[in-house]
């Protein structure tokens, strides 16, 4: 027999399948149903429906947007603490402490009625809601909380000391800015923690219930153990449940009682550390379901359950339908003491550290500049706290210097900037676990994708399928959808892309619009690898049969040459990347017949091959870490254009490389193929260990340790509840654009801090230096009356930076506390020298900058006000303009201060050193308009120098780099030294006299290990 040759399906049609007519076959043997087998071998529609259900689902399927399980308005009011009951707190669950076990007298309720609504509310009163949720804060002591840290307390110092010279203007003043900023604070962090809240609560999972006789739909969170739920096909499990019968199958419910009854009374003959090595043999009855427990394990196959076996929380149900009882709440279910025990302590991280540093710095200069205040204090023989009205006392210029050395501001304000950003960052579906991780997505610069739904769609296509020689496709494709899962309700991702593909062969759909009936559906098990189907149509028997190429090719008796050219098309489909399953048929007593094969891709996502370019452009490298064949991978990367240099992640373990050469392969690849949880873990170190911030994804518990491990861990669409509790960031929208879109985010976010931190420093810097240089110069200073407004304004003013608009640098940030440092004490400087020449121009004989008339303290009160606000267009860049929030703000502020001026507001004393000046100065505090205008047009010429002086110094090369580190650091004596050790092990040998020794040697391999 010749070889036969690929050709086009048209040229060899083939039609000795069966000749349909629309009367059907056949009815239903009972006898063909196998009822040793599985549970779901007999269908449960009614003969006829099921491949008219099927047809029309392929007809009218329509590929739109997800569907969300959305929380009502009124149910999410309803869990809402009226606003002012703020002192009470959330019932601590029971069932979060350590040693709370679920009586079994909860676990016996009747399948059919369920537990009531009374005994719900009672038990919950014990576990609490069933989710993996930290406790809820008390609102009362968050606010409590913004009165803490360094900075806080030298303000409240300063509010003693104001109490103590009883100026009480001041001190109720500084009372006020502290709980402006608590009350601003904390109440835009809340709403920021509101629109995350209301986001999850979007993605509640909900489950079926029976309760008081009654089946209900209700959201996961609120069963109880001793719920009877009822899991199906597609369902995630909702918590850890024991299985009890299949739900076709209710008259099973006694003998499950009869099981437990045993169990309960069969003594334990087991010794203790004796292992249960046959509990696998012991399964009773038929499997009920099979649960997809690769979050937990890592196994891609899924697991058969039988009656009383425990289905785990956040689980997948792969087939079948029963009734379970709950038996624990997420909480203290296997996957939340997993959760539990990944979350570790609370850690403030950096930029906590950063905050902290900064306001240490501050503190420690005001002192210096109160140290030089009061030396020259003393030459001027100032007293200590009199006399009582003035400014002019050493007490008073403690006072003065506290108010404007220490930004009150600084830590409020940085924190509702990164809360508004939470709640930015929520409207793009990514839910931020912690603020502080705001600042680590910004500065990432690896990112660490899987590939399935993140690089790719996650929808399979198939592309031309290879059709055996005088084989029609559309008998082939109408088989291969025999053996598949008709249940349309869930389908597994390769049977619905193989149903769905018989969308472009009406004549396949033809063929099954012709009467069939099922008989037995045997799905796909691990040992045959293929999915099976005895079907009648006609009166005539078929077994249509689907699965990997080498286990369909054993069924047939083709010939070699058939056989080789089979084979060969499965090697190029595999070269190619795509996955490939052989398809075949069996009709009556004939042999297997070989119809060909379906070559199966995941096309990458629209945007993807753009994002990544994006990516690039950001200083952003990333590497694909995907579980699939290493063909399947590199295809991928090429497609979009990702590189080709990847690599299979044994060559990490077991490849015989180590030190510095192992840590370069990790650093320059593109990515790994075939990559389990251990083999993230592992990159993300070495990538860490050569200076690079790591972002991660995953989306099963057991990515838990890398996504701990890496700077920022990204717990993807679909994750389990445990990986998104494990990670820093949970993302609801898929798609590698949704994460690089939340980098940009986080850059602005971090623009803003970066804007505020240096406005604030110059501004620390500008009065301490005026103030401190004017006392022991012409001993005058500003009276306190108006500095503390001076503090107040500044405050108000940039309340709004956390709504700016701002640009994101296009390479990773980084804090540069040295530049920040240099820039911020330069433009403080240059406003000191703003100030001085402003007061020195009222020495000259006209007066200098006063027409008309005016006041010393008011001028320089106006003077300060306006340049001090408007330094934050400066520090914010140019690069976007302003948000009408900011700016708003700013103008309203200095509507106020040019009031205080014109009006003369607490301008206290009205004096003026010697000598003295032939301008008209108002003891009354009141200044002329024309003033005020000249002092307004001198604040926009001071702003626009110090604009540009900031431009040329954000241009300078060594100045922009100054305190980046290295993001490509390697220590090559250290890794090798480390590689090395990595191989020794210690040996010990006996001679035959009995002597030991003990000695250095090398390390066996895993492989010579297991042998």
């Amino acid at each position: 027999m010749a070889a036969p040759e690929q050709t086009s399906a048209e040229n060899h049609l083939r039609f000795d399948e069966p000749k349909f007519d629309s009367e059907g076959g056949a009815d239903r043997k009972q006898s063909g149903v196998d009822h040793k087998g599985s549970i779901y071998a007999k269908p449960d529609l009614e003969n006829g429906e099921e491949y008219a259900n099927l047809v029309a689902y392929i007809s009218s399927y329509y590929e739109g947007p997800r569907r969300k399980s959305v929380v009502s308005m009124e149910e999410q009011e309803a869990m809402k603490q009226p606003w002012w009951k703020f002192w009470k707190r959330s019932p601590k669950p029971g069932a979060s402490e350590i040693g709370f076990e679920v009586p079994d007298d909860w676990l016996e309720a009747d399948i059919k009625q369920g537990i009531s609504l009374q005994e719900v509310e009672s038990r919950r009163k014990r576990t609490g809601f069933n989710e993996l949720t930290t406790e809820k804060e008390n609102m009362f002591l968050k606010f409590l909380s913004y009165f803490t840290g360094p900075i806080l307390y030298v303000m409240e110092i300063a509010v003693l000391l104001a109490a103590g010279l009883r100026d009480w203007i001041d001190f109720g003043v500084i009372i006020a800015i502290l709980l402006l900023n608590a009350t601003v604070g904390w109440y835009q962090e809340k709403q920021a923690a509101d629109v995350v809240a209301s986001l999850k609560g979007d993605i509640a999972m909900r489950s079926t219930v029976v309760r008081s006789g009654k089946e209900e739909d209700i959201k996961a969170r609120e069963l109880v153990p001793g719920d009877i739920i009822i899991i199906e096909e597609g369902q995630v499990i909702p918590a850890d449940a024991r299985l009890i019968c299949a739900y076709d199958n209710p008259g099973a419910f006694e003998e499950y009682k009869e099981l437990m009854r045993q169990e309960l009374n069969e003594p334990s003959e087991k010794k203790p550390g004796e292992e249960e090595e046959d509990d696998e043999d012991k399964h009773h009855g038929v499997s009920l379901i099979a649960a997809d427990q690769s979050a937990i394990t890592g196994e891609s196959l899924a697991v058969d359950k039988f009656m009383g076996d425990t289905a785990y929380y956040t689980t997948g149900c792969k087939r079948g339908k029963a009734y379970a009882v709950v038996t624990a709440p997420a909480r203290t279910s296997f996957v939340g003491r997993t959760a539990t025990l990944v979350q570790g302590a609370k850690d403030q991280g950096h930029f906590k550290a950063i905050m902290n540093s900064i306001g240490t710095a501050l503190l420690v200069i005001v002192v210096a500049w109160i140290l030089i205040s009061w030396i020259g204090g003393f030459f001027r023989g100032l007293e200590i706290a009199t006399p009582e009205k003035s400014s002019r006392n050493l007490l008073h210029y403690v006072l003065i210097l506290l108010i404007v050395g220490v930004p009150v501001g600084l830590p409020v304000v940085t924190t509702t900037t990164l809360a508004v950003g939470a709640a930015y960052l929520a409207k793009d579906k990514a839910i931020v676990q912690k603020l502080t991780a705001i600042e680590s997505l910004a500065g990432v610069d690896v990112l660490c994708s899987d590939k399935t739904g993140t690089l790719t769609a996650n929808q399979l296509s198939i592309r031309e399928p290879y059709v055996a020689e005088d084989v029609d496709v559309n008998w082939m494709m109408a088989v291969a959808a025999l053996a598949s899962s008709h249940n349309i309700k869930s389908l597994d991702p390769i049977d619905k892309v193989t149903i769905l593909t018989l969308k472009r062969y009406p004549k396949a759909r033809e063929i099954l619009e012709q009467g069939w009936k099922t008989l037995k559906y045997t799905p796909f098990d691990p040992v045959s690898k293929r999915i099976t189907c005895e079907c009648i149509c006609d009166g005539q028997h078929y077994i249509a049969a689907k699965g990997a190429p080498k286990a369909i090719l054993s069924l047939t008796e083709c010939s070699q040459e058939t056989s080789d050219l089979f084979k060969n098309k499965a090697a190029e489909f595999a070269r190619r990347g795509f996955r490939s399953l052989g398809v075949a048929v069996k009709k009556n007593n004939e042999p297997w017949e070989l119809l060909g094969m379906l070559s199966m891709f995941d096309p990458p996502r629209e945007d993807t091959a753009q994002t990544i370019a994006e990516a690039q452009f950001l200083g952003l490298q990333v590497k694909m870490l995907t579980g699939d064949a290493i063909a399947i991978a590199k295809e991928t990367c090429k497609m979009l254009a990702l590189g080709t240099k990847v690599y299979n992640s044994d060559r990490l373990i077991h490849g015989g490389l180590s030190g510095t050469t192992q840590h370069d392969l990790v650093e320059r690849a593109d990515g790994f193929a075939e990559v389990f949880p251990e083999h993230k873990y592992q990159v993300v170190e070495m990538i860490q260990q050569r200076g690079h911030l790591t972002a991660m994804t995953g989306d099963g518990v057991n990515d838990a340790p890398s996504l701990k491990k890496s700077d920022c861990g990204i717990a993807v669409e679909g994750a389990s509840e445990a990986a998104q509790a494990a990670a820093d960031i949970v993302f609801l929208a898929p798609g590698l654009s949704t994460i690089v879109s939340a980098i940009k985010i986080a850059r602005q976010i971090f623009q803003r801090m970066k804007a505020y931190i240096q406005y604030r420093i110059a501004l620390c810097f500008h009065l301490e230096i005026y103030l401190v240089t004017s006392m022991v110069i012409i001993n005058e200073t500003i009276g306190v009356d108006l500095i503390v407004f001076l503090a107040l304004f500044a405050d108000l003013a940039t309340i709004a930076v956390a709504y700016d608009n701002a640009h994101y640098e296009a390479r990773p940030v980084e804090w540069q506390l040295p530049k920040i440092w240099i820039i911020s004490v330069t433009l403080g400087t240059l406003l000191a020298l703003g100030t001085w020449v402003i007061r020195g121009s009222i020495y000259v004989p006209n007066g200098g900058v006063i027409q008309n008339f005016g006041n010393v303290q008011e001028i320089l009160f106006l003077e300060i006000s306006l340049t001090e606000n408007w330094l934050i267009f400066v520090t914010r860049g140019g690069k976007t303009w302003p948000s009408w929030q900011l700016v708003g703000a700013i103008f309203g502020v200095d509507v106020l201060s040019t009031l205080f001026c014109v009006f003369g507001w607490l301008s206290g004393e009205g004096y003026a050193s010697d000598p003295r000046v032939r301008a008209k100065l108002e003891r009354n505090g009141r200044t002329s308009v024309v003033t005020a205008v000249v002092i307004w047009a001198y604040s926009i010429g001071v702003t626009i120098v110090i604009a540009i002086i900031y431009f040329l110094m954000n241009k300078i090369e060594w100045l922009d780099n100054l305190g980046r580190k290295s993001r490509s650091r390697s220590d090559t004596q250290m890794e090798n030294i480390l590689g090395h050790l990595s191989k020794v092990a210690i040996e010990h040998e006996r001679d035959d006299k009995g002597g030991s020794r003990w000695h250095l040697g090398t390390r066996a391999t895993e492989a010579e290990m297991d042998e």
